[in-house]
């Protein structure tokens, strides 16, 4: 069997392969974030809310780097599992020329489109001074994100995901050194550059990442014979990639636009509300690992069964991810219900933030299984070439569902900050019920249905 074969094989040793390094990848990236929330809370409350602010407004940008991620997974991972490797060839070439001409494109859009969206949550003072000067730094890091997401969906679609776990890991090492170094300076040589200094740890250690990334393409199997030539721009792959990444970069950006939503509710609460929300983001983030791991392990798994029409593999991949994502979420949801508030307290001494972030991850700690569902649903949806149904539950969840809820619990109620939590609850749940119907409709037509082949109709698209 092929070491990049997903078709055959034991299921679990798939998703063994492609979702333990993953997960310790994403693991090294939210420590990475950490160590900023850390450095950051060295100086003030104001700058822990600035670092929250300007890293939303540029999430929004590494959004197109997350959809070109899977829009290379799904092309490359598709060719593959049909056995057509001058397809699969063509896409990660043509995959590369397309991410250097978007991260450009991103990096103008953003310079001149986050300062307004960072004005537009915050009030005046120090908090948002720090945010704006962050972020003005980090679009520097741009390329090292957005370049690095692409390259690791080429090499997630060839059954490679330790080569970015390797990268994450040297980069968050390397982050411990370059952030005091950078905000602090040398003792009787160099000042420092202050809070700033943490996104300027940002662009050297993320470029270091993206570089090793685009070694690792360039050494597998079938960029051996590839020239020069076949890096010239090609409309049809072009339009193709553009296809897939649209809507899942779509998906990913209202995601973030949402967080902005949040944001601005949060700030009639005061800085350590935006704070805490931006401290309990990370350590939410830490206990999602393992589920992002196994429900990002379900695209290349089920893309590639899906482009060799081995349907009954897909199910058996979508079965296996949800068993075990709910006994991963069992064992996360009593820490967070039960050790929020010792969790908040390793990253900030002022009580009203503590209190604030606790109250979050309470109400976070019964939406991790659902967000597991919703996780792996994207997944399949992407690996049968319909990410802009993944899209629209986005547009509905995150785009209308988290203002209306945030609005209702806060204009009608008495709950306080705690209205903002019940909001976004309530948007998770009823956008999971929704994905739960699309998903059921999209995957009759694609494969048959859900259920095993002997309960499945004949799939609609064949």
């Amino acid at each position: 069997m092929k070491k990049d074969d997903l078709t055959t094989g034991p299921m679990a040793s798939h998703f063994r392969t492609l979702a333990v390094p993953a997960a310790f990848g994403m693991l090294f990236t939210t420590l990475y974030n950490v160590v900023d929330v850390y450095y950051a809370g060295l100086l003030s409350t104001e700058a822990q809310a600035g670092l929250a602010i300007g890293y939303q407004a540029f999430f929004i940008l590494m959004a197109v780097g997350f959809g070109l991620s899977s829009a290379l997974s799904t092309l490359v991972s598709n060719a593959k599992g049909s056995g057509d490797d001058a397809e699969a060839q063509r896409y990660v070439v043509q995959g590369l020329a397309f991410g250097v001409g978007i991260t450009a494109s991103c990096m103008i859009i953003g310079w001149f489109l986050g300062p307004v969206l960072i004005i537009l949550v915050s009030e005046p003072g120090a908090y948002r001074d720090a945010a704006l000067g962050y972020f003005h730094w980090l679009i520097f890091a741009l390329p090292g994100f957005l370049l690095a997401y692409g390259g690791n969906g080429i090499l997630q679609a060839h059954g490679d995901s330790r080569s970015m776990q390797r990268a994450l890991m040297v980069a968050f090492v390397a982050n411990i050194g370059l952030n005091p170094l950078f905000m602090f300076g040398l003792p009787d040589f160099w000042s420092g550059m202050g809070f700033n200094g943490i996104a300027a740890a940002t662009i050297i250690s993320q470029t270091g990442v993206m570089v090793y990334i685009v070694v690792r393409i360039f050494q597998l199997e079938i960029m051996q014979s590839v020239s020069i030539a076949a890096f010239r721009p090609d409309k049809d792959s072009f339009k193709k990639i553009f296809e897939q990444l649209l809507p899942a970069s779509s998906a990913i950006m209202v995601m973030f636009v949402s967080g902005f939503v949040v944001q601005f509710a949060l700030k009639t609460f005061g800085g350590h509300a935006v704070a805490a929300y931006g401290v309990a983001l990370r350590i939410e983030q830490i206990f999602l690992l393992p589920v992002l791991g196994m429900t990002g392990a379900l695209l290349p798994i089920a893309g590639q069964n899906f482009g060799a029409q081995k349907y009954d593999r897909v199910r058996e991949a979508l079965k296996y991810c949800w068993a075990a994502g709910f006994v991963m979420t069992a064992v996360a949801t009593p820490i967070l219900l039960f050790g929020g508030s010792f969790a908040m307290a390793l990253f900030s001494t002022d009580p009203d933030v503590i209190r604030a972030g606790s109250s979050y991850l309470r109400v976070d700690a019964f939406l991790f299984p659902i967000y597991m569902m919703l996780f792996s649903i994207n997944s399949l949806l992407q690996a049968f070439k319909q990410a802009i149904w993944t899209l629209w539950i986005s547009i509905y969840r995150q785009g209308f569902a988290v203002a209306f809820f945030i609005w209702v619990f806060i204009s009608f109620t008495d709950f306080g900050v705690q209205g903002v939590w019940f909001g976004i609850a309530t948007a998770v749940t009823s956008g999971w019920v929704l994905s739960l119907i699309i998903v059921r409709n999209v995957a009759r037509k694609q494969i048959g249905g859900l259920l095993p082949t002997a309960l499945a109709s004949p799939p609609q698209n064949v």
